[in-house]
């Protein structure tokens, strides 16, 4: 059974989605939740959880190490894939390539619509109303690089209703990402998906 780590920077209701359906189906052991500042809702939702918390402090360390004391952790437990689940700090190159093809985020849009630099949180269900899209979503996808640039693994689209708010929006495209972020870790566990370059398959 495969090792995780999660990486969250808030609430962490992405990373409880994983944690419910692991719970259901058990097909991975979650060794860690990395968060990027204490005091926050996913911290205590890996206590309940019995999930190791790994948290970084601005005040104590700087980016660099907190990186490099992550990058020796995780290699040294044995954890085979990384999730960022509402992750919103920048992932050096150095950590892309310590876990090449083993990380993955999710992104509230449908990707490459109003992603990358400072696309984020509510700032991109504001940006997509403001736009007049018609749709928006989200997107599972392997991180590289180039910031919410990877290899699209799945997709799930949303309607954009009239009236709609930043809130309202982002409210039923989180709906689908419960749904779609545990899926796909499930089949990155099971072995299921594949990816050759940009093209990425999900084996039956």
């Amino acid at each position: 059974m495969k090792k995780i780590a999660v990486f969250a920077s808030g609430g962490g209701t992405d990373f409880q989605s994983v944690i419910d359906a692991n719970e259901q189906e058990r097909f991975c052991e979650i060794a860690y939740l990395v968060a990027s500042k204490p005091n926050i809702g996913a911290i205590d939702r890996a206590k309940k959880h019995g999930v190791t918390p790994i948290v970084f402090d601005k005040e104590t360390q700087s980016v660099e190490a907190f990186y490099a004391s992550v990058t020796n952790t995780l290699k040294e437990s044995g954890v085979e894939l990384i999730v960022l689940a509402g992750w919103l700090k920048i992932v050096p190159a150095s950590f892309i390539q310590a876990f090449e093809d083993r990380i993955i985020n999710i992104h509230p849009s449908l990707i490459p619509s109003f992603c990358g630099m400072g696309y984020y949180g509510l700032k991109v269900h504001a940006a997509a109303l403001e736009y007049g899209v018609k749709v928006s979503g989200a997107t599972v996808h392997f991180v590289e690089a180039d910031v919410d640039g990877g290899a699209i693994i799945m997709q799930r689209a949303v309607a954009v209703e009239e009236g709609d708010t930043p809130e309202a929006l982002q409210a039923r495209i989180l709906k689908e990402e419960h749904k779609m972020l545990p899926l796909c870790v499930k089949l990155l566990c099971e072995g299921k998906i594949v990816k050759e370059g940009r093209a990425v398959k999900v084996l039956n």
